[in-house]
């Protein structure tokens, strides 16, 4: 089987290698253009490109996949491109671009998304995000046939995890990446699998991690703000203000005690919420590195009645 692979991140670049280590042939890789990165912002390549040229594979990077957009004439080299890979299915994973229906039409088979969510809860681009943040106590991968909807596409497998206490984005991630691999695999070497209509009910959507949201609100419960500071770790982190001074909160854990939102109520330090307290347990000043808590207040104690500000 021929199969076209499109992706970008290390959660798509887990896949590609289970694909490969299967013994499919990838006769082309699509992935984002390089973007600069790090202090001195020079350009890097993706995780599935770096990963496909370590193994040979021809990998295209256009702008757009739109036939009458603005990155037209990428589009059309595209299209050229993957007639040449002709390709039985195409897999997709965490790739970044929308493909219109032309792509979608292309490959024998179609074309299969890895989603990291028990569709048809979380569709969009954050979906390991928002089932921490949400507190849910299950995620999952589909593997979907991919239509022109935003992750509207019929149910071919499903995989379950649990969300583990203390799990942050970055280890569900990982454990999920995994997960993606093994269930495309077991997809593409099923003789047969059976299309399921994603159900109307249950419908959520996964926004985009913004900057602004690691803002935090200290009027919140406690348990909503630990649960935050798990999901937007690692990025954004939780931002509060004390003595003037940006603070990154990255981790804490719930504790007794009550006071004005925002208090330190005890050391530790433990500051109070909206309902219930937390014991902050990995801090970060500006232009410092993210440490524990002890850590932070050898260089900047913190004492009782000093209020942390949004």
């Amino acid at each position: 089987m021929r199969v076209i692979f499109a992706g970008t991140p290390e959660f798509a670049a887990v896949a590609l290698d289970a694909l490969l280590a299967a013994g499919f042939t990838v006769p082309l890789v699509l992935t984002q253009p390089d973007r600069p990165a790090g202090r001195g912002m020079k350009l890097q390549a993706s995780a599935v490109k770096q990963r496909a040229v370590a193994a040979g594979i021809p990998v295209a990077q256009p702008q757009g996949l739109k036939l009458d957009g603005k990155y037209a004439a990428d589009a059309a080299a595209a299209r050229e491109t993957l007639l040449a890979a002709d390709a039985d299915v195409m897999v997709v994973a965490a790739y970044g671009l929308i493909l219109p229906q032309w792509v979608l039409d292309l490959p024998r088979r179609g074309c299969l998304n890895i989603h990291a969510s028990l569709l048809p809860r979380w569709r969009g681009a954050a979906p390991i995000h928002r089932a921490i943040e949400a507190g849910d106590a299950q995620t999952g991968i589909t593997i979907m046939q991919m239509d022109a909807g935003l992750d509207t596409g019929d149910m071919l497998l499903v995989g379950r995890e649990a969300i583990r206490a203390g799990d942050t984005t970055a280890v569900l991630h990982d454990r999920l990446a995994a997960l993606g691999g093994d269930l495309i695999v077991q997809a593409l070497q099923a003789p047969a699998l059976t299309r399921t209509p994603q159900p109307a009910e249950g419908v959520t959507y996964a926004h985009k991690i913004e900057k602004a949201e690691s803002t935090i609100d200290w009027r919140q419960p406690a348990a909503e703000i630990e649960r935050r500071l798990r999901a937007f770790d690692p990025f954004p982190g939780g931002v509060a203000t004390l003595g003037g001074e940006t603070v990154k909160v990255w981790r804490a854990e719930l504790a007794a005690g009550q006071g004005q939102p925002g208090e330190v109520i005890a050391a530790g330090p433990v500051v109070a919420c909206g309902e219930g307290a937390l014991r902050l347990t990995e801090l970060q000043r500006a232009g410092g590195k993210r440490g524990p808590a002890a850590a932070f207040l050898q260089a900047r104690p913190i004492a009782e009645g000093e209020r942390f500000d949004a």
